[in-house]
């Protein structure tokens, strides 16, 4: 088998797994969306859920979606942003800062059950926080941790060290260069990574079951972040499992479409800006 074959053999192949997977993307989205939708109205969006008749909304879970993300990010990204640096540009190449990198990849790859069940014992019993938003929002701040952390410091380190090298030949401090420099630099990295991060937040349902509970505030909005926060995926899981209401397999499929939504939609205002921040800083390459 000569190289041209064995090229156009391998071009099919890629071709055609490229095909397969979008196909099967193809599917899962229209098959929420295509029966989601028709359930999605103002109401249902915006409305307060019912335990027993039909009818209800989605309306708290939906806000505290968005709030458990914003809380977690709060962590999240500052500790991960600066734990990365650290490793990226101060952190002497030993052991123990091998044994770090390490126990921050394993940590990468632990369920996300595993992270519920330690935030349960840490922020619920231990720290006496019970079902709360900060608890669960604590809790996915650590599962993401790991994540924000090595794609800083990668994001660092991939960024030419002759930017680096020219920051403090013109006499800034470290942290002049990081600030000024190699932060801006790898600045769209930076965003894919916390995009990825808040995805994971948004669609995340072990860890919020076992720290944020399954009920919502009596008011809405509510902004205790003491008090019990249901997300969206959450409540799509008891809705599916536990639920009473007559309606259960319409506000299913209500939620399935309306989530997907929203991580699309959150995706697309983070990673537009993103690209043309990317090409404003590479000179519109």
């Amino acid at each position: 088998m000569n190289s041209k074959t064995t090229d156009r053999i391998a071009t099919i192949y890629f071709w055609a797994s490229g095909i397969v997977i979008i196909m099967i993307l193809a599917w899962f989205l229209i098959r929420i969306l295509g029966e989601g939708i028709p359930h999605l109205s103002w109401h249902f969006i915006f409305g307060k859920p019912e335990e027993i008749k039909a009818g209800g909304g989605v309306g708290p879970q939906l806000f505290n979606s968005f709030y458990v993300l914003f809380l977690s990010l709060l962590i999240s990204v500052p500790v991960g942003l600066f734990s990365g640096i650290y490793l990226a540009i101060y952190a002497q190449k030993n052991w123990f800062t091998d044994l770090v990198r390490i126990s921050v990849e394993a940590l990468s790859s632990v369920p996300s059950i595993v992270f519920g069940l330690f935030g349960f014992l840490l922020f619920a019993n231990l720290l006496g926080l019970k079902f709360s938003i900060i608890g669960g929002a604590a809790t996915v701040a650590l599962l993401n941790l790991p994540v924000m952390v090595r794609v800083t410091e990668e994001s660092i380190r991939n960024v030419p060290d002759s930017y680096w090298e020219a920051s403090l030949a013109l006499g800034s401090t470290k942290w002049q260069a990081i600030r000024k420099v190699l932060i801006p630099a790898s600045l769209p990295t930076l965003i894919t990574g916390i995009t990825l991060i808040a995805g994971r937040a948004l669609g995340e349902s072990a860890i919020l079951i076992y720290t944020a509970g399954l009920s919502v505030s009596r008011f809405f909005p509510d902004f205790n972040p003491l008090k019990m926060g249901e997300t969206l995926s959450v409540h799509l899981w008891y809705i599916g499992a536990e639920a009473l209401v007559p309606d259960a397999k319409e506000i299913a499929k209500g939620s399935a479409a309306l989530l997907l939504l929203v991580v699309l939609l959150f995706n697309l205002l983070v990673s537009i800006p993103s690209r043309i921040l990317q090409k404003r800083l590479s000179g519109g390459k």
